[in-house]
């Protein structure tokens, strides 16, 4: 006697891919919709250039005098500095486990210098670009005794991926309210000292046209690899 096989049809193996991917896609998408905005209340505002000169900035409960903008002097900074952008290929990289930040235009290292990363909401990893520069903002976020605002951050360097959307308000920027570089102390940028962002600022493309800039199609890309984990 011939024993009759039995096939599972074709359109059963199919149902079962297509169930399977579906299920990843879920997966990928709910966790990319897990990542908090750096600050969970101006994210959701605004991203734009901010300048509030009469305001106080407050940080781990403490009020702080932030630093006095003023646009009009911004535009000489840059000759003052001597930094010339270029259309090198620049790349840099911020290492998590050491807390450090190095700059390199091609083999040259143009600057090295230790930053915080995220302590209440981690730092995303991965490669990432430039989307935006301004030469101040407004960040804020937190409640209770995690709230702070802070008016008049310098020098910020918005990114962004595939991955990390440009609205979650991810940067590096420099920062006024604390020293305590070498340690995770933001809510999810790369803290640097005012100074050293504001070599990057005009180191990195696009250059700021008016203390605001996107880049276009024609701007070198400028990467930013994030890497390692935070003490």
């Amino acid at each position: 006697m011939v024993r009759k096989v039995t096939r599972t049809p074709l359109f059963l193996y199919l149902g079962i891919f297509i169930a399977a991917m579906s299920l990843v896609f879920f997966i990928l998408h709910k966790s990319v919709k897990n990542i908090p905005c750096a600050n969970t209340l101006s994210c959701k505002e605004s991203l734009e250039l901010s300048v509030n000169n009469d305001e106080q900035a407050v940080f781990n409960a403490e009020k702080i005098d932030p630093p006095k903008i003023d646009l009009l002097a911004s535009s000489e900074e840059k000759k003052v500095l001597g930094i010339e952008s270029s259309t090198g290929d620049k790349h840099i990289y911020v290492d998590l486990g050491t807390q450090t930040l190095k700059a390199y235009e091609g083999e040259t290292l143009f600057l090295e210098t230790k930053i915080s990363s995220g302590k209440w909401f981690p730092t995303p990893t991965g490669d990432f670009k430039i989307w935006r520069k301004v030469r101040s903002t407004k960040m804020s976020g937190g409640q209770g005794a995690d709230y702070y605002y802070l008016p008049n951050v310098p020098y910020v360097m918005f990114f962004s991926n595939s991955v990390v959307a440009g609205s979650r308000g991810f940067s590096l920027h420099g920062t006024y309210w604390h020293n305590n570089f070498g340690h995770p102390m933001s809510h999810g940028c790369v803290n640097m000292r005012t100074i050293d962002a504001q070599k990057i600022f005009y180191w990195t493309d696009p250059p700021p046209n008016e203390d605001e800039s996107v880049p276009t199609e024609n701007t070198p890309d400028v990467l930013i690899t994030i890497y390692g984990e935070a003490p």
